[in-house]
């Protein structure tokens, strides 16, 4: 037992020693009443004509009206409308994006049968290349019908869909209070954090264009989808209301 502790305990300070090592470049803390928009876009609708169902079978509409600022924390609010589901989606696309470094969310996840919360990043040629050959790096996925485990996956061209690139790790009490989720992407790797343990690394010993478009910026993606393929179709409308809290995004290099 002491071992295991003491293996913890130089983990956390290898990841601490890490960090301070690096500056930090960009911060989203999420202080005023609403959101900066030259950073964030809204993504609105259902994905139709071109992505419908947001390439998931999700059930959810995207709207403005499902999120908030307070007291320094981004709320989105998922809400069942009787007649479907409404939640928030954002992205920094075009307007803050990333190549490499330390990427961290500290947050609170919605719980429940059916909802799937998500803090994640798209490759910034995606309109150029399509997906999944632009890559994209799951920092935080959560699905209700899983409880007490968390996801954390990448996709390429060479493995997307059921993505063989993929940790599901399990933390009892992931659904209580904030955690922190972060990525530690160099040129060969991307290393996976929860709570500033490791817990999956992704570092393929041959690099192409189909095994590792992680050689160019990306940009960040956070939403709280409803039901869909990964989700699970079978949603518990008696969870609702459900919130997604986001505390702050950090990048160091």
């Amino acid at each position: 037992m002491k071992k295991i502790w003491f293996i913890g305990l130089m983990s956390f300070g290898l990841c601490w020693a890490q960090q301070a090592e690096r500056k930090l470049v960009w911060q989203e803390e999420f202080n005023g009443d609403a959101l900066n928009e030259s950073v964030w876009n809204f993504e609105l609708g259902d994905g139709c004509p071109n992505i419908c169902g947001w390439g998931n079978n999700e059930k959810q509409i995207y709207t403005k009206d499902n999120h908030s600022l307070k007291n320094g924390n981004l709320i989105i609010k998922v809400l069942n409308q009787g007649d479907g589901y409404t939640s928030t989606r954002i992205t920094t696309a075009g307007k803050e994006e990333f190549q490499y470094g330390r990427m961290e969310v500290r947050a609170k996840i919605p719980t429940g049968k059916g909802i799937w919360p998500a803090f994640w990043m798209l490759g910034s040629n995606i309109k150029q290349v399509g997906w999944p050959k632009c890559g994209e790096i799951d920092i935080l996925e959560y699905v209700g019908r899983e409880p007490h485990e968390i996801f954390t996956s990448l996709h390429t061209q060479d493995s997307h869909g059921n993505t063989i690139n993929t940790k599901k790790t399990k933390i009892n009490n992931i659904e209580e209070g904030f955690h922190m989720y972060a990525i530690d992407w160099t040129k060969d790797k991307i290393e996976f954090f929860v709570d500033n343990q490791s817990v999956y690394t992704f570092a393929p010993e041959i690099k192409n264009e189909s095994t590792w478009p992680f050689n160019q910026p990306f940009y960040f993606i956070i939403n709280v989808a409803v039901g869909g393929n990964f989700g699970g179709h079978d949603v518990d409308n008696s969870i609702f209301p459900q919130e997604f809290v986001v505390d702050y995004i950090r990048v160091y290099q």
